[in-house]
């Protein structure tokens, strides 16, 4: 079976191939302009060859494989470089400051406090994506691949069953208490599911970022005293 990585070299091996042709034909056509100009692109192909050998040892410099397990996809194994550890940890900041990961008990907080985190984690996870150049992994599997299946193997279905069904509520009793919702207990059930989930994709995260005690971070603050989520990634 030929997988995505194998087609992925043999890419690289005919480009690599048509690009040293090319080369050499450009070598030859300036050599009979003159000495000056072989030099000069010959120096020029240095150069290129410098910066391409230096941007590909800083993507793969620490290359690692970490197992993460979260629901719904069991366990990865990721292709982990420092581009991956930056992205994780900018997830992981992101997540774990919201109280979206946070239980929320039956007769504490409201349910729009928790719908609006969802919605915002939703979309500062989706600006992370949009801003970063995709990371390297082992057949398609990354950190980019796990950030999606959060937002829509979980975010997603249940924001577009709740939010509207909860304002809904709101205007049709816009002065009534949000514990009078008939279907507060349900959402709240259900609440309660997606932020365990989410937090199994936020420990996800710490780990591809390489974050010290993860579980200490999504509880809140550490033993000393310390707050965790100021500690950049070891």
């Amino acid at each position: 079976m030929i997988t995505n990585r194998a087609v992925l070299r043999a890419s690289r091996v005919v480009l690599g191939a048509a690009t040293g042709g090319a080369a050499m034909w450009a070598l030859y056509r300036i050599d009979t302009a003159g000495r000056e100009y072989t030099l000069l692109f010959i120096g020029a192909v240095v150069g290129a060859l410098l910066a391409g050998a230096a941007d590909f040892y800083r993507r793969t410099v620490r290359l690692t494989e970490v197992r993460v397990s979260v629901p719904q996809l069991s366990e990865l194994t990721f292709v982990v470089n420092d581009d991956t550890r930056q992205v994780s940890w900018q997830l992981f900041v992101e997540s774990v400051t919201r109280i979206s990961t946070q239980r929320l008990s039956d007769d504490e907080g409201l349910v729009r406090e928790a719908l609006t985190s969802l919605y915002g984690l939703f979309a500062t996870t989706r600006d992370i994506l949009r801003t970063t150049r995709p990371t390297v992994g082992g057949d398609g599997i990354t950190v980019e691949y796990l950030a999606v299946n959060l937002l829509n193997r979980e975010l997603r279905p249940f924001l577009s069953k709740w939010h509207p069904r909860l304002k809904a509520h709101e205007n049709a009793f816009p002065n009534a208490p949000e514990s009078e919702w008939p279907e507060a207990a349900e959402c709240r059930a259900e609440l309660a599911v997606v932020q365990a989930h989410t937090r199994e994709y936020v420990m996800g995260f710490a780990r591809l970022a390489g974050v010290r005690d993860p579980g200490l971070m999504v509880g809140g603050v550490a033993p000393d005293g310390v707050d965790e989520v100021s500690r950049p990634y070891s």
